[in-house]
């Protein structure tokens, strides 16, 4: 059996670091993805999402170590996030008012059969709450921008507005999807204080 691969430390589109920010190309990936909207602080579905993924995660890590003999670390949680106004997360940060799409990552060798196996066997016995919500998406953003953060949640909107109103346009970009951040801390249980996040900005270059 091959080494466990973490996508952690193996991909460059996981790499940041704390006060800078860096652009970067990210390749396209596969996702588990399932939507919702409102405040994650108080959002049954936000919670249900969280239920529902890793258990498909870990019986794909599962399904691909002992079938294929490719063994990894399941990938972290990812989370895209967006408003109807940029303002409410960098100002008021109205969390009622925003969207969102959880996701965790599939690795390129998994086939679509496999998915779809794996999914069944999940729905099979005590199916997660939010499995008929469950879906697979390519996500594809390419030139981005992004940074590790260090901290609460809350804390993140004066990052976000030096990344958003200074670094973006002093670099000759402009802002292209929607704001995406990769937990390396598990929110539920780790301090507010001690949460790792990348916060990463798809961009596109301006043409002037």
């Amino acid at each position: 059996m091959s080494d466990k691969v973490d996508f952690k430390k193996t991909l460059d589109s996981y790499q940041a670091r704390r006060g800078e920010f860096r652009i970067l190309e990210v390749p396209s990936m596969r996702y588990l993805m399932i939507d919702g909207q409102g405040d994650p602080n108080d959002s049954p579905d936000f919670a249900a999402a969280i239920e529902t993924l890793y258990p498909v995660a870990y019986k794909l890590k599962f399904a691909s170590s002992r079938g294929l003999g490719r063994d990894y670390v399941v990938p972290p949680l990812e989370g895209r996030w967006w408003a109807d106004d940029m303002e409410l997360f960098t100002g008021a940060r109205d969390k009622t008012r925003w969207s969102w799409t959880l996701m965790i990552m599939v690795p390129s060798w998994l086939t679509d059969d496999m998915i779809a196996s794996v999914i069944e066997t999940v729905g099979t016995k005590k199916p997660p709450p939010r499995l008929d919500d469950l879906r697979t998406a390519t996500l594809d953003e390419g030139l981005c921008v992004q940074t590790l953060h260090l901290g609460s949640f809350d804390d993140e909107a004066p990052v976000l507005n030096r990344m958003h109103e200074e670094f973006i346009p002093a670099n000759d970009l402009r802002m292209s999807g929607h704001h995406h951040e990769i937990y390396f801390s598990d929110f539920r249980k780790v301090a507010p204080a001690k949460l790792r996040t990348i916060l990463r900005q798809p961009v596109e270059r301006t043409h002037r």
